[in-house]
């Protein structure tokens, strides 16, 4: 067996990431892992993804980083026609052996009716993911690889530690072209999957008192 391989058991132990515990969660199966795999896998407060088979585990949002979520799920949906919606937290399946759950996407309104589990490629028009420490390497190359293989039209990648920054990426034939970076303190004006005008700043901003009843 190869340095970094996972030896060939039937099943696999993964570290449960949330704090302060260090128990440790078994997973039956092995790798090459499949989405029917990971639907039998326990609620243990991690997030379960799948890259070509390759699990990955990181723990649920932190407070901050659900904040983002909340501030851009209100702006995408008060700006979004009656034809889409912007449902936070989803689940989406690439194919047999590629499961994500992208933070935010927008979708038809139709395709939120009609799935039940998880949402295929086709439906997203627009995917986000917010970046934080335990995930920058897999947002900024990993799912910006595999969302543009999957033909989803249109990437945004929120840098919270840097403002927050908008960075956003459009697909152009099978890969994304560079981002366009957009920073906190600016009005930023954006046009797919349709116009939307917001100051990335408000993500992580605090909710004012005197807006309070």
């Amino acid at each position: 067996m190869g340095e970094g391989e996972t030896p060939d058991t039937e099943q696999v132990t993964a570290m449960a990431t949330t704090e302060p515990t260090t128990r440790r969660t078994v997973l039956h199966g092995e790798p090459p892992f499949t989405v029917d795999d990971l639907l039998t896998f326990p609620d243990d407060g991690n997030r379960y993804e799948l890259f070509n088979g390759s699990l990955l585990v990181s723990p649920s949002p932190v407070p901050l980083h659900q904040r983002a979520i909340l501030r851009l799920a209100r702006i995408l949906e008060d700006a979004a026609p009656p034809e889409f919606e912007p449902p936070p937290e989803v689940n989406l399946r690439g194919s047999r052996r590629d499961f994500f759950i992208a933070d935010l996407v927008v979708v038809p309104a139709e395709a939120v009716d009609e799935t039940e589990l998880m949402f295929a490629p086709r439906d997203i028009l627009l995917a986000v993911e917010m970046v934080s420490p335990s995930t920058r390497a897999r947002d900024r190359h990993l799912k910006r690889a595999a969302y543009a293989a999957a033909g989803i039209p249109v990437y945004w990648r929120i840098e919270l530690s840097d403002g927050p920054s908008v960075h956003v990426h459009e697909l152009a034939g099978d890969e994304y072209k560079a981002a366009e970076k957009h920073e906190a303190g600016e009005v930023t004006s954006l046009l797919a999957p349709f116009e939307v005008s917001f100051d990335p700043a408000v993500l992580l901003r605090p909710r004012d008192r005197r807006d309070r009843s």
